[in-house]
């Protein structure tokens, strides 16, 4: 079911307390639509940044927004939520999630309506390398090279042993990353298993399945898995074994990831220099952000894993 927040400048975004509460202000002098695909940490905090960011941005210029939050809760909606902001004729869209930044992108060919992604992996391979002119935006594209290495050196992974890849099949995103994860683990000789499901009522299965077949299990920023994670490390620890996701968040034992409410923040200051028209999306390049190394090291005390020196 559709679910709608609308926040006004004086407010503070808070989607878990504000869903299904509605209050926009007339006096704004721009109107932002934002459509996230689901509720979950690492979405949440994105849409989170975004608000602060350009809120402050604007009020620098003595300038106010309202804000028309709309969280999709599965990727087929994201259309009719899209069609909803562009109906409305809002100044901006900012698209939290691939499924929501397709959306966002095929609703406003016509209008031109200005179009700013986060939480989106890769923005060429997305638009079959045509990004449209009214879109730019930030990737929480990782280095997949990297976050092999780092399981394989803090697991002590072997040559034979065998990585489980969870992820939803309806999410790009996700299939992008396993391929690329794949090739980085088998060069180094680790077998790679994909566990892919379409419905959530598969993945506790799927997870128990994995974790008895698997030395590890990896997580691409798959919001799907995200969304359900718990599921997954509640299976995963009970049978000792490690998980590591690309996006962060409780379950991993270690990342190599970014700060999500940052990568809002990033492209909040982007929006505002779209609604000042300073830039057009076509001026500004697609950001990332450099990601971060960390340890849960009370999962790692529980799993007997070896935290570095100095993590």
């Amino acid at each position: 079911m559709k679910r709608v927040i609308c926040v006004v400048l004086a407010l503070t975004m808070s989607i878990g307390m504000c869903l299904g509460l509605s209050a926009c202000s007339a006096a704004a002098d721009f109107t932002v639509g934002i459509c996230q695909l689901m509720e979950h940490e690492s979405l949440d905090q994105a849409t989170k940044g975004f608000v602060d960011a350009l809120t402050e941005e604007l009020k620098k210029e003595g300038k106010t927004v309202a804000f028309d939050t709309q969280v999709a809760g599965e990727p087929n909606l994201c259309t009719t939520v899209v069609n909803t902001l562009t109906a409305k004729n809002v100044d901006l869209i900012m698209a939290n999630a691939t499924p929501a930044l397709l959306a966002a992108a095929n609703a406003t060919t016509k209008s031109q309506i200005p179009v700013l992604g986060t939480s989106v992996t890769d923005y060429a391979d997305t638009f079959s390398n045509n990004i449209p002119k009214n879109v730019s935006g930030t990737s929480d594209a990782v280095p997949f090279d990297e976050q092999a290495k780092m399981m394989v050196e803090s697991l002590g992974l072997q040559s034979g042993d065998q990585v489980g890849v969870l992820y939803c099949s309806n999410e790009s995103n996700s299939v992008i990353q396993y391929e690329a994860v794949k090739a980085e683990f088998e060069e180094k000789g680790i077998v790679v298993k994909a566990y892919t499901f379409s419905e959530t009522t598969e993945l506790q299965g799927l997870v128990s399945t994995a974790a008895s077949e698997s030395k590890a299990i990896y997580v691409p920023s798959d919001n799907t898995v995200a969304d359900n994670d718990t599921v997954v490390g509640t299976i995963c620890n009970e049978k000792k074994i490690p998980v590591y996701t690309s996006y962060g968040g409780k379950i991993c034992y270690a990342s190599l990831a970014i700060d999500y409410y940052e990568l809002g923040k990033e492209t909040g200051i982007m929006a505002a220099q779209i609604l000042l028209g300073k830039k057009t999306p076509a001026d500004i390049e697609i950001k990332t952000l450099t990601p971060a190394v960390s340890y849960n090291k009370d999962l790692c005390a529980q799993l007997g894993i070896t935290v570095p020196e100095n993590s």
